[in-house]
């Protein structure tokens, strides 16, 4: 079964695996969506119990942490209303050790962080990649190494086409 731990424990293994062969190359996590909580548990777990930090990290649609997504995206807006959804949906991610709290962890990286969001994101609400960069933004010594874009309706990259807009590889650099 999946867990949160057990995906950074491969991502760790991964990043392991790539840094013993990537010689001086830059290394940096890239999230998209789930993974953008993956992406800072990794970064977060390098630096503190490493020491290392990350080159840079990037997210991708991101969210605060997995109950405030689950809280807010759209399919379970009809089910808010019920009694019981709190306990019965957003607790159970809990008990089953689900928590990706990115919030938590840009409070504590010092690497360079970009944040991604479209604005016609119906999976996962603009507003929680709003969110996460301002706790990080707020957290981080220096300042200009969060980055937060912004990516306009009318270009229609919802939240899985970020990565087919073209200025991307600029936006980048």
């Amino acid at each position: 079964h999946p867990t949160e731990s057990g995906f950074t424990t491969d991502v760790l293994a991964l990043y392991d695996w790539t840094k013993a062969r990537s010689g001086n190359s830059s290394i940096l996590f890239w999230g998209h969506s789930l993974g953008t909580g993956i992406a800072t548990n990794v970064a977060r777990k390098l630096q503190e119990e490493r020491g290392v930090q990350v080159d840079a990290v990037v997210l991708e649609s991101p969210y605060t942490n997995i109950r405030d997504a689950a809280a807010n995206i759209p399919i379970t807006k009809i089910y808010r209303q019920f009694p019981g959804f709190g306990y019965l949906i957003l607790d159970s991610l809990a008990l089953g050790d689900m928590f990706f709290r990115s919030d938590e962890n840009v409070k504590v990286l010092s690497c360079p962080l970009l944040i991604l969001h479209a604005e016609d994101d119906d999976v996962v609400p603009p507003h929680l990649g709003r969110k996460l960069f301002e706790t990080a933004h707020s957290a981080y010594k220096d300042k200009t190494k969060v980055k937060f874009i912004t990516f306009p309706e009318k270009l229609g990259l919802g939240h899985d086409y970020i990565s087919f807009n073209p200025e991307l590889p600029t936006l980048l650099k």
